[in-house]
Parts: structure tokens; sequence; C-alpha cells
């Protein structure tokens, strides 16, 4: 699997994410730089800068003459991260749907993507889709410090693995629950759209209301 050496970082830095959340490598386990880089066919500087990000996002962590292992995400990091999800998306709904009021294009596409990736039980796709669909959201408030806390606290990590935890038989009721999302922000009903999010959110997330 050659690299190329632009983006040899990025691309090191997605696939050990995408194994970490899909549970190649376990809650412990050592990543060896050397291994990876002879793997993926490329030298071990560009490994150690995307252990250096993965360290930033609290994925992995690294200790002198240990090395660098996966982290373990506790269900109280999940549950704290959510709530303050919650709060901020709620206040997201709020700014943002006066600029989405009968302009809701852009979220009807993000989910019909995911409503076909909860049917088809594709977690992968259904994440990607669904945090691009919030994401959009919160930027529609126009609020650019909003965005940059909200994009802090929703890691993809922290995400996916919420939702790793939430079984097949659920992910269709999870995409379905959006919906109504949708019709509040084409109407341009802030109040309600905010705590549908917040809602959403703390059922979904393993949070009580």
């Amino acid at each position: 699997m050659a690299l190329s050496r632009a983006s040899a970082r990025d691309q090191i830095k997605q696939i050990l994410l995408e194994r970490i959340l899909n549970g190649y490598y376990k809650p412990g386990e050592r990543l060896i730089e050397l291994h990876i880089a002879n793997e993926l066919q490329t030298s071990q500087a560009p490994v150690r800068e995307a252990f250096r990000f993965l360290e930033a996002m609290r994925v992995v962590e690294t200790e002198t003459y240990k090395g660098t292992r996966v982290r373990a995400i506790s269900q109280k990091e999940l549950e704290d991260s959510s709530q303050i999800r919650a709060a901020l998306e709620e206040l997201a709904g709020q700014l943002a749907a006066p600029n989405l009021k009968d302009n809701v294009k852009r979220l009807e596409d993000q989910s019909r993507k995911f409503l076909k990736a909860a049917q088809e039980k594709d977690h992968t796709k259904y994440s990607q889709h669904d945090i691009e669909f919030h994401r959009i959201i919160v930027e529609e408030s126009k609020n650019q410090l909003l965005l940059n806390i909200w994009e802090s606290v929703v890691l993809e990590s922290r995400f996916r693995l919420t939702l790793n935890r939430i079984g097949d038989d659920q992910l269709e009721d999870f995409a379905e629950a959006h919906l109504p999302v949708i019709d509040a922000l084409r109407k341009g009903d802030g109040k309600g759209a905010g705590k549908l999010l917040k809602n959403l959110i703390c059922k979904f997330h393993f949070m009580d209301k």
C-alpha cells in the first residue's frame, strides 16, 4: 500500500483511526511505529506525526519507554462530551433556523444518505453523513466560535464509539429521529429545532433527558 509523500501523514492518521474505531486495534494495544511504517511502505516520520495528531485527539497515548497505545475512552467521557454537545446543538438550532428556513436541501441530501446507510447497517457511512448533517446546522448558525467548540467536542472517534453501542436494529430509528429537525428548520422554528436536537442527542447518546 504505497502512500503519496505529500499526504502520507493524513492518510496514515485516517487509516489508524479507522482501525481503532473498527476494533482492529484494541484499547491498550501498542502501536509500533516501525511495523506500521513497513506495512504502509513509508518512513517512520509521517507515522510519528500521525501518532501526534491521534494523541491530540486523545485516541492514543504515549508514555516514555512504553511507546504509543490505543487509549480507552470511558463511558463517563462519552457522556460528558454528549452533554456538552447537546447544549451546543440546541443553541446552533436556534441560531441556524433563520438561515435554513425554506433552505434545507443540504440537510435532506445528508439525511437520505444516512437513512440508506442505516438500512444497510453500515455504521461507518452512517456516521460520516450524520456528522455532516449536524455540522451543516452548526455552520448555519454563522457563529464561528460555536463551530470551533463543537468541532472540538464532536470528534469522530467519540461519535463512532458512541454509535457503535447502538444496535443495528436501532440504527434506522436513530436516523428517522432526525427528520423532525429538518421540518422545524424548514419552518424557521429555531426553538423547536434546538429542543429536538438536544433531545435527539440525549436519547441516543446514553444520557438521561
